[in-house]
């Protein structure tokens, strides 16, 4: 990816853009692109971003009038880009997630092979044995069901789970007709139902135990019961008559002897019909069955239920009854549990030294981490807990978050939750995670990717500003991505061209003309802007937006009182002395307070010093094509509109005495001047002179990025309306 061609037309707000960006290892792998607010920054971005989606439905197009025909044209080296090869980094983007590129750049092949190989035919077996459990339980989901069921930890694996539960088998179980999730539903409307109604389950539970107590077959103790279920059991065991033919029997409670099978089950029978047609057990589940009535959802519920009224006793313990009804089912088909368990413990040692193997392929991972953990001043540090799975089963990485404020124990985080509590510098760091891990999978591509950053840095603190510099400093020397940055942080561009040692033909200060068309002018002011206006002092613009900044070296290096101090504020405002004072006057304080200027000539210096700044105002408005970045042309304006605003204010003043008025005289004779005259057709012209040049004159190093996001066409419009008053 060596020539990058942009022709755009109505996109998002972009009227017009035609360039060709030229990269390259001879040249550079990144363009750096200033663009003042509303320019071309965010509508650029968002092109990008949509023809990276290749959505057909949402192309891109202009954002006010959608009847305006939009082109979008984005070739690489003479061809179509890909939507693929396209990278939009924007820090305020909380939606992007790359959690599952993670497996592209940490990923053995070799081990996933290996992995894949046992694994293969583990999961044939499986598929199988699934099929013959699922017509057991009639279950919808058989392998989650039994997970949920058993499973102690995170991460368990239904062949783990399996392996476990099969030594709790039995040759013998109970078969329960019911449907399983007519019982344990998806939903959880049982276990809710059961938890809302536990007051009067409990009432049943309780006649039930009652009814044990007192028979003369069933006993309920505080510490054993011998119910239903164990009846049962022991039904099974001497069904054959053996233990009878033995010569054995069994005497009651009541004297009853009891000397065959068939007399036994009988007893248990006419037992189970007493208990159940108590009239206070059958009180009490009309309650019950009554109130799952009263639910929709519960329909299938409450005709297990009524088959088999005793099932509340077993639902008492939900999880303990969930567990017994898969054990009932697993043991059905006994031989072909115990079979794969098996067969998987056979597997368990290599897939573990392939686990162990795989838990060191994570050097990529670790620098990442590394990178960000030791770089961002956040108060969290990134985790990742299931390495293993994201290389041997590809899944989606699962983060969390170790945060930690200050000396407090550190508390795990899951990112939506340790979102809220992040300032917002500290949630765009969080979002710029992201787009590490999408950039570090793009590294493997045999491709080149274009990266579009879009502010990245814009409301970080000073700490991670500089972090996100030095990360796209390495992508910028690598030579493995293709850059442009976007920003209209002025600081932030004066950076990035230094600590990148970027040449002028790839630094680009962006301009828009009334009809939205984007021109990308050489970058200027990448310098100390005061060092170029003294040693082009002999220019006219230059000399007069010098100034405001002699004024404040004056301040600082003498006071706010000497007679420098007060000559060049009469430079600025209309005191009494203005109008006498020469270019010259002016130039022989810049003499005396800067020696690079002594022995140098103006040739201008016998002007008059405000009839000077009105004539080079007059000469920029002349001027066909004026510069829309030269911060002199912009000074220049803004102190002639100061100029000229506060001549009318004082000639319909005349009683104000100048003398009186200690700082922010324009704005002083403004105020006045409104109070007297509210319905003035001029107080909107002079609103807009009290807005747009304060910070325009009083220039200082902080004061670059509104000096060159002003647009110097407004500033030429406000000089010639003020000129008119």
């Amino acid at each position: 990816m060596n020539t990058l061609s942009v022709n755009l037309e109505n996109c998002f707000g972009i009227g017009k853009l035609k360039h060709d960006f030229e990269f390259g290892a001879k040249k550079s792998n990144t363009f750096l692109i200033y663009a003042p607010n509303g320019t071309m920054k965010s509508s650029f971005a968002k092109t990008f971003d949509a023809l990276s989606k290749n959505d057909s439905k949402n192309p891109p197009c202009d954002r006010v009038y959608r009847d305006k025909q939009s082109k979008y044209e984005v070739l690489v080296d003479g061809s179509p880009i890909p939507g693929e090869s396209i990278l939009v980094v924007n820090a305020e983007d909380s939606t992007f997630d790359a959690s599952n590129k993670i497996s592209a750049f940490i990923a053995s092949k070799e081990l996933k092979e290996r992995y894949d190989t046992i694994y293969k035919d583990l999961e044939a077996q499986k598929t199988e044995f699934i099929k013959r459990l699922r017509t057991v339980s009639q279950s919808t989901d058989c392998e989650g069901e039994l997970i949920g069921a058993f499973t102690e930890r995170d991460g368990e694996s239904f062949f783990d789970v399996l392996e476990r539960v099969s030594l709790r088998l039995k040759d013998k179980v109970d078969k329960y007709s019911f449907r399983y999730n007519d019982v344990f539903d998806k939903k959880g409307n049982v276990i809710k139902f059961l938890d809302k109604n536990e007051k009067i389950l409990d009432q049943y539970v309780n006649d039930y135990k009652s009814l044990l107590a007192n028979s003369k077959f069933f006993k309920e103790s505080d510490k054993n019961s011998f119910g239903t279920y164990q009846a049962n059991e022991l039904l099974k065991s001497i069904e054959d008559n053996s233990f009878f033919d033995a010569g054995h029997k069994f005497i009651l409670d009541d004297g009853t002897e009891i000397t065959n099978s068939e007399s036994l089950r009988q007893v248990v029978q006419d037992e189970i019909a007493k208990i159940i047609n108590d009239a206070k057990l059958k009180a009490a589940f009309e309650k019950i069955d009554k109130a799952i009535g009263a639910n929709m959802e519960l329909r299938a519920f409450q005709k297990v239920v009524e088959r088999n009224n005793l099932l509340l006793v077993e639902l008492k313990d939900y999880d303990a009854f969930r567990e017994k009804v898969w054990i009932s089912y697993l043991s059905e088909m006994k031989e072909h549990s115990e079979e794969l368990a098996k067969y998987y413990e056979s597997k368990k040692a290599e897939l573990k030294n392939i686990i162990e193997e795989a838990k060191k392929e994570f050097v990529q991972w670790k620098k990442i981490v590394s990178t960000f953990n030791d770089r961002f001043y956040v108060p969290f540090k990134v985790l990742l807990t299931n390495q293993e799975d994201i290389i041997l089963k590809q899944m989606t990485a699962k983060l969390e978050f170790e945060y930690s404020d200050s000396q407090e124990v550190a508390v795990r985080q899951k990112g939506e939750d340790l979102l809220k509590i992040l300032s917002k510098g500290e949630q765009r760091a969080y979002f710029i995670l992201q787009f590490l891990f999408e950039i570090e999978s793009r590294r493997h591509s045999p491709n080149k990717s274009i990266i579009i950053f879009d502010d990245v840095a814009d409301s970080f603190d000073y700490k991670n500003k500089f972090a996100i510099i030095e990360y796209i400093r390495e992508l910028h020397n690598s030579d493995l991505f293709r850059i442009i940055l976007l920003t209209h942080n002025f600081d932030f561009y004066r950076t990035i061209a230094s600590r990148f040692a970027l040449a002028r033909p790839v630094v680009y200060m962006a301009t828009k003309s009334n009809e939205k068309e984007i021109f990308l002018h050489i970058g200027a002011y990448r310098k100390d802007v005061f060092d170029h206006f003294l040693k082009n002092i002999n220019k006219p613009k230059i000399f007069i937006s010098s100034i405001a900044f002699v004024r404040n070296i004056v301040e600082y290096a003498d006071s706010d009182h000497c007679s420098d101090y007060e000559i060049l504020t009469s430079c600025l405002h209309l005191k009494e002395n203005s109008y006498i004072i020469k270019v010259n006057d002016v130039y022989a304080i810049y003499v005396a307070r800067f020696g690079k200027l002594v022995g140098k000539t103006i040739d201008f210096g016998d002007d008059n010093l405000i009839d000077f700044v009105f004539k080079t105002a007059d000469s920029i408005c002349d001027e066909q094509l004026v510069d829309e970045i030269l911060l002199e042309n912009k000074i220049s304006l803004a102190i002639a509109i100061r100029l000229k605003a506060e001549g009318y204010l004082i000639k319909k003043l005349p009683d104000i005495d100048l003398e009186k008025i200690t700082s922010k005289q324009t704005n002083e004779l403004y105020q006045i001047y409104r109070d007297r005259f509210p319905e003035s057709g001029s107080i909107s012209v002079l609103d807009r002179v009290n807005l747009m040049t304060p910070e325009n004159i009083h220039i200082n190093a902080f004061m670059y990025e509104p000096l060159i996001d002003m647009s110097v066409f407004h500033l030429r419009d406000l000089y010639e309306r003020v000129k008119l008053l």
